[in-house]
């Protein structure tokens, strides 16, 4: 075939646009395929803030919600119970939280924003299992010496009320506290500090 019967402009223009529109096809095709990369709903809301309404939790009570999958508690101590917390100290692997269970703002001898309310995730640090609330002091099962605190019933780790591990339990650290901040006196934003940790 000869040369003369090609007209270049048009071939150009015919390649120019199948391009273009193959750009858009292949566009196309690849836009359910990044859309399927984002986290669904279920699982946005999965690691979204929850809220806590603490305004009928009164002191030595325990309320549980749930954030990320995990039991978090939130516990209203005693004056006893903070008064406790000292005394306990020798008798603690971390008392003193060296190792980072904790945001920053809870690095404290009661390990908390306020001194009566405890946050927690409610899983022991041994291997995942959900301690039990035990306020009862002097437990019989647990010592007389027990002030109150969390007993793992898997393999017998416990923790005092500021969620502390004792020292000789298969516990290696203390409870893990989230990040949480106060919307109001009454209202806990569990999972977002507002930037602060």
């Amino acid at each position: 075939m000869s040369a003369e019967g090609v007209d270049l402009k048009r071939r150009r223009v015919l390649t120019i646009a199948v391009s273009a529109v193959g750009a858009v096809g292949v566009g196309y095709a690849l836009v359910p395929f990044v859309a399927s990369m984002n986290p669904s709903a279920r699982a946005k809301a999965m690691g979204a803030p929850v809220e806590a309404d603490i305004s009928k939790l009164e002191a030595g009570q325990l309320l549980r919600v749930k954030w990320r999958g995990n039991p978090v508690w939130v516990l209203r101590r005693t004056e006893q119970n903070l008064k406790d917390l000292p005394t306990l100290e020798a008798k603690l692997a971390d008392p003193k939280s060296a190792i980072s269970e904790q945001p920053e703002y809870c690095k404290n001898a009661h390990r908390s924003r306020k001194p009566e309310l405890l946050v927690a995730i409610g899983i022991c640090t041994h291997l995942g299992c959900s301690p039990s609330y035990r306020p009862d002091v002097g437990a019989e099962d647990l010592g007389k010496e027990w002030k109150g605190g969390f007993f793992c019933p898997c393999h017998g780790s416990t923790f005092d009320l500021a969620g502390r591990v004792y020292a000789g339990v298969p516990a290696p650290k203390n409870l893990v506290i989230p990040p949480y901040r106060f919307i109001s006196d009454t209202l806990i934003l569990i999972g977002d500090d507002g930037g602060a940790a």
